[in-house]
């Protein structure tokens, strides 16, 4: 009994010395480094939950700032349009201001937000100013339209209300918004033309409000056995007892081409700004009805046939 007593001692010391032998062994086995990475990582899930909570607040506080911030944003907007009109300024001046301010203080805030999650100021700044030098090249028309603007504001060839037409492209209409980049016309049809800032302001162009009275220009063909000097007084007629026509300004009726089927006359006289339309309308359909009561032909397109038979 004392004997096998003695054995089992004996083993498990054998046992014990094999044991711290392999822990040895996996200890010289494993590196330094990995034990240093894996002591970090359970730091690191240690200190995550409280790392997630920061972040969150971090992102509510941004959700918050960008609430409030366009909120005080459309209130300073407010402030500015309401104190640029006491001021009597113009209508596209107040709407390029307000798009200017608009884009700056929105950049501003989108700053605060990325300082807010900790983003060096000074690193935005630089990103920030190798971005402006690559967007500038980039974004070279978007420039040109933005000084066009800039242009259109201080030189004030036309304004909010004026009615032009750009010759580049011919396009015409009412000026209903001046932007930072582009301007809005609005044409006799109710289409919205939208048009860049640096073509008007490198382009000419008609504007035909800058006066208040517009000079009309109408044709009207009449036959060749018509009487001339008739015709001729009966349209000067209708111009005369015509509210529409500005009655201080010369008014005039002549023969301007001898065409195929009809003799062209061509007539033009002064009418109001506002009133372009409505008198072209009238005084054409007037003109018409005057000649048919005054027995005054206004031919359509003719053509002698000669047939000549053979042998003549």
């Amino acid at each position: 009994m004392l004997l096998l007593s003695t054995d089992l001692q004996q083993s498990t010391e054998k046992l014990q010395e094999m044991a711290e032998s392999v822990t040895g062994v996996v200890e010289e086995a494993v590196p330094k480094d990995v034990t240093r990475q894996i002591s970090v990582f359970e730091a690191y899930l240690n200190q995550l939950p409280e790392k997630a909570l920061g972040l969150g607040i971090r992102i509510f506080l941004a959700f918050v700032t960008l609430f409030v911030g366009i909120q005080v944003i459309r209130l300073l907007r407010r402030i500015l349009k309401k104190s640029l009109e006491r001021g009597n300024a113009d209508t596209g001046v107040i709407q390029f201001l307000d798009s200017l301010v608009k884009t700056f203080l929105m950049i501003l805030l989108v700053f605060m937000i990325a300082v807010n999650f900790g983003v060096d100021a000074a690193s935005i700044v630089a990103i920030l100013g190798s971005m402006g030098v690559a967007i500038s090249l980039a974004l070279q028309g978007s420039l040109a339209n933005f000084a066009g603007g800039v242009l259109i504001l201080l030189l004030k060839p036309f304004k909010v209300g004026d009615y032009i037409k750009e010759n580049s492209h011919g396009n015409e209409g009412t000026v209903t918004e001046i932007r930072l980049f582009y301007t809005k016309l609005l044409t006799i049809e109710k289409h919205v033309v939208v048009v860049p800032n640096g073509a008007l302001a490198n382009t000419s162009l008609i504007n035909y409000t800058e006066t208040p009275i517009r000079r009309l220009d109408m044709s009207v063909g009449i036959s060749y056995r018509a009487d001339l000097k008739h015709a001729k007084e009966v349209a000067l007629q209708v111009f005369r007892n015509d509210s529409y026509v500005v009655q201080e300004e010369p008014v005039w009726v002549y023969v301007s081409q001898l065409g195929d089927s009809a003799v062209e006359l061509s007539m033009y006289c002064f009418v109001r700004c506002e009133d372009y339309v409505s008198a072209k309308n009238t005084l054409l359909e007037k003109i018409k009805l005057a000649f048919d009561e005054n027995g005054v032909e206004i031919p359509f397109p003719q053509m002698d046939v000669h047939l000549v038979k053979q042998g003549e």
